[in-house]
């Protein structure tokens, strides 16, 4: 396979360049720590340290957020947009980048293994329009959050909230958030380093990986 041996990443965290986006390569890479991140052209491979998670327990809900979702009539739901929500990932603005990592062929193998019972969105719509939402993968007891959008104040958040209740109720140790943001930060994610998360991920994958269709009964936070 692509990630043999030991990982030796550099300063950066990378880790390989090159490869391809098959789905058993990138369950592989998941599987060590390592997601695949821009190209240059070629695919860049990543196993950052520090890591960003997100505990599910530790998710901070702000008084603003709730009344927000209560003013606007959110309705969430999960695994019924995943191409959509790629899409729209795709094209959401981001501090300090030029452009996305999300193209036709990142759609297209996250979209398989969406198919395949790996990968999950979680939707925020406001009636009919999808509104805000986020993608990524699970493997055992770990998700690996991918990327998120909105549309409306705060839609990206609720889609948050609503994937740490689902973690919790299922039994997920964690949801990886990669890198360090500001915004993650806020919401309750905290680095912690590279050696610590594999062995929280190691840990994780001892669980079966429950695949197919998540279905989400959650109402906005009140």
């Amino acid at each position: 396979m692509f990630f043999d041996g030991k990982l030796s990443p550099d300063d950066q965290g990378m880790v390989a360049v090159g490869g391809r986006l098959g789905t058993e390569i990138i369950l592989e890479a998941y599987g060590k720590g390592v997601f695949p991140w821009m190209k240059s052209p070629e695919i860049l491979w990543y196993s950052p340290n520090p890591r960003m998670l997100l505990f599910p327990g530790e998710f901070k809900l702000s008084t603003s957020l709730a009344r927000l979702t209560r003013r606007h009539g959110f309705r969430l739901a999960m695994d019924t947009a995943f191409e959509s929500v790629m899409k729209a990932c795709s094209g959401a603005p981001r501090p300090g980048q030029k452009g996305t990592w999300i193209d036709n062929e990142f759609i297209e193998a996250y979209g398989e293994l969406h198919r395949l019972g790996y990968g999950h969105s979680l939707e925020v719509w406001q009636e009919d329009e999808l509104v805000g939402g986020l993608y990524g993968l699970s493997l055992g007891r770990a998700f690996f959050g991918e990327s998120m959008f909105h549309r409306a104040r705060d839609a990206s958040k609720l889609a948050l909230w609503a994937l740490t209740r689902w973690a919790l109720s299922h039994g997920f140790s964690f949801i990886d958030c990669q890198a360090y943001t500001p915004h993650l930060a806020s919401l309750g994610a905290k680095e912690i380093p590279r050696e610590q998360f594999l062995e929280l991920l190691r840990q994780a994958l001892e669980a079966p990986t429950l695949k197919g269709r998540w279905d989400l009964d959650l109402k906005a936070p009140s």
